[in-house]
């Protein structure tokens, strides 16, 4: 059998108010609240640490709490890289990636105790960036590339800088 045969037909942990995330490989997957107190943050972030770690001028971000979040499957595939450098708050960031493909499944930061930031493009029912995974909020609004636009959504409250 296949890597993406495998891949295809491995269980999923998505219910109405839950979600699965993972990585390009399909080695790491993650689940998660879509809905209730487990999810917050459902952001577009222009800072520069979001560009630079998703090689894109702006990243689609959502935090979820560390008690909400489980490891599905690929725990232990998931390798760290942390830093202070670029950082604007001064604080570390640790980056987790799976070792396979290189995707980054999520970042855990000093200034957010208790949360996990992922990125809405893990998400493996992208459907839902219509609907409950809507961003709602767009910060660094000031350094987002002058060439962009920014989102037209709804309802999404801009920042100049940092919302949170």
């Amino acid at each position: 059998m296949s890597d993406s045969t495998k891949s295809s037909t491995l269980p999923s942990a998505e219910t109405p108010n839950r979600a699965t995330a993972s990585c390009f490989c399909s080695a790491v997957q993650l689940s998660f609240p879509t809905t209730g107190p487990g999810i917050a943050n459902i952001t577009i972030c222009n800072c520069t640490d979001c560009r630079k770690i998703t090689a894109s001028m702006f990243a689609s971000n959502f935090s979820i709490s560390d008690d909400y979040l489980i490891h599905e499957r690929g725990q232990s595939n998931l390798k760290t890289y942390s830093t202070k450098h670029g950082v604007q708050s001064g604080k570390t960031m640790t980056n987790y990636f799976c070792q396979t493909c290189g995707t980054l499944m999520y970042r855990v930061g000093e200034r957010f105790p208790g949360w996990r930031i992922l990125r809405l493009g893990t998400l493996d029912d992208l459907d839902l960036v219509e609907g409950v995974m809507k961003p709602r909020f767009e910060q660094f609004v000031k350094s987002r590339a002058g060439w962009l636009d920014g989102p037209n959504v709804e309802g999404v409250q801009r920042f100049e800088d940092g919302a949170f």
